[in-house]
């Protein structure tokens, strides 16, 4: 897949070109029920995993539809062994792989729902393979599509997925997030790797995800933090720490480790699994804490506890979701990222991660005792 920042440069300038020149030709409603249905969810990790909640509401409606997911290989393990889809379609954001799955899917589509929240290629995907189409009303995208939905940025990301239903009667308030899927071959190669390294089920473990996508660095807290916190729940509560991440992580996780006094109780699995066995490695956890990011929601979703530290954005759209879980946010100024419309600032208050950099090492050890307090003797279960 070509560059995070060449898919992001072609989509806004390219894809808002040609949404431009097909919002001239508006096609019309062709009522033919909803046999046929294709959600679009192409991108994060999280917005992903958040989406899930709708596709199981919209599956209670049409429990007869045909419901596809549009997807691509960045997250299609998040709709591992759906029982509320069909097919997990699977392409790759070029060109070619995008016009071959047009062509073979010409106006297939009685809806297409698309729950992507400023990418301007979903909306062509959308105006081609679907007779009707859902879609946030902002940007020149919202042209392409026959019903339209405000993007409500003051509530959270998993209810604004949810607004996307209401064209079609349902309406419904997120209650929990969907549990994610692995296999039994997942769930042996953790265990043995757990096991080889001295680490069993019965160890308080804590997860860490220190990383964030490359997209936006500025959501990464600083690693000696990191390393300050990992070492106090070792001193004070015995933990074995495991560093979740890609491989594209696996250094800066390292550098983190050697920051710290107690590394002989940590685990560097950064790269070493695959996104289903990370689902599994996260429910084994008894906290987790991590930054803005992916992984943080699989915490939430697996029902694990979980702290997400905030700088760039607002823990009201992209909270770890769950009575259960704390969100960390010290800046009391305007996001610097907001999804909606494809922005990323840069924090430009004079430092890296300026942000995410006001939460100090206490807050988030004082963060950790409260989560910790109230879930004595608590298993980890959903809300």
């Amino acid at each position: 897949m070509a560059s995070v920042n060449l898919i992001k440069f072609l989509d806004r300038y390219v894809g808002s070109f040609i949404c431009l020149i097909l919002s001239f030709f508006p096609s019309k409603i062709k009522k033919s029920g909803c046999k046929k249905i294709l959600l679009i969810q192409l991108w994060g990790l999280g917005e992903t995993v958040l989406s899930l909640p709708s596709i199981r509401e919209l599956r209670q409606k049409y429990k007869n539809a045909n419901i596809d997911v549009l997807t691509t290989g960045r997250v299609n393990d998040i709709f591992y062994n759906k029982r509320n889809l069909n097919n997990i379609r699977i392409i790759k954001l070029n060109p070619f792989s995008i016009l071959f799955f047009i062509l073979k899917n010409w106006k297939r589509y009685d809806l297409v729902i698309d729950m992507e929240e400023y990418l301007n290629i979903s909306a062509i995907i959308a105006f081609f393979t679907g007779k009707e189409r859902i879609g946030y009303s902002h940007g020149i995208r919202s042209k392409l599509y026959t019903k339209k939905v405000p993007y409500n940025d003051s509530q959270h990301v998993s209810q604004t997925f949810m607004d996307l239903l209401k064209p079609l009667g349902i309406d419904k308030k997120v209650k929990n997030l969907e549990k994610l899927n692995y296999s039994d071959k997942d769930k042996k190669k953790i265990d043995s790797l757990l096991k080889n390294h001295n680490i069993g089920k019965k160890d308080f473990i804590v997860g860490f995800g220190i990383g964030a996508a490359e997209s936006v660095r500025e959501r990464i807290w600083p690693r000696e933090r990191f390393a300050a916190v990992a070492d106090y729940l070792i001193e004070k509560h015995k933990a074995k720490i495991i560093f979740i991440g890609n491989k594209e992580e696996e250094r800066l996780v390292d550098e983190t480790q050697k920051l710290m006094k107690n590394k002989d109780n940590s685990l560097n699995l950064a790269g070493k699994t695959s996104i289903r066995e990370m689902f599994y490695l996260i429910t084994l956890c008894k906290l987790f804490v991590g930054n803005d990011a992916g992984p943080m929601h699989v915490a939430a979703a697996q029902g694990v506890r979980t702290i997400g530290l905030f700088g760039c954005n607002l823990p009201i759209r992209f909270a770890p979701f769950g009575k259960k879980n704390i969100s960390i946010r010290k800046e009391t100024g305007k996001p610097c990222i907001n999804v909606h419309k494809g922005q990323v600032g840069r924090c430009k208050n004079g430092f890296e991660n300026a942000c995410v950099r006001k939460i100090q090492v206490q807050d988030v050890i004082q963060a950790a005792e409260k989560i910790m307090e109230k879930g004595k003797g608590d298993k980890n279960d959903e809300d």
